[in-house]
């Protein structure tokens, strides 16, 4: 069975940084795609970044772009969100996703969300 588990959630002041990370664990062939995806309250969850296997292509919402970095160490199956500048706007709960390969079967997995609050 897979399993992500994200971590590094928490409050931080307007303009500052955050690093949130995810690793994957389980019976793991491949990980193909691995995203970040974001929910705040009363709005639908939305695509954040997203980052394929080979690490050479990335692609941004427009209200993150040169303020977020997605990365990802393959070696470790973990995939990174490094949010700078932060803003109110940021805040919300984040989730991890990923296209995995297993042993047995592809398949579509979600981790359980780490809370961002930005706020003085």
């Amino acid at each position: 069975q897979v399993r992500l588990v994200e971590s590094g959630g928490g409050l931080v002041q307007p303009g500052g940084s955050l690093r949130l990370s995810c690793a994957a664990s389980g019976r793991i062939s491949s990980i193909y795609v691995m995203a970040w995806y974001r929910e705040a309250p009363g709005k639908q969850r939305e695509l954040v970044a997203t980052i394929l296997g080979s690490s050479s292509f990335t692609r941004y919402a427009d209200s993150v772009k040169g303020r977020f970095t997605i990365s990802r160490d393959n070696a470790l199956n973990t995939v990174y969100l490094q949010m700078n500048s932060l803003k109110p706007d940021d805040t919300a709960v984040y989730y991890c996703n990923a296209d995995i390969r297993t042993t047995d079967s592809r398949g579509n997995y979600w981790g359980q969300g780490t809370q961002v609050t930005v706020s003085s």
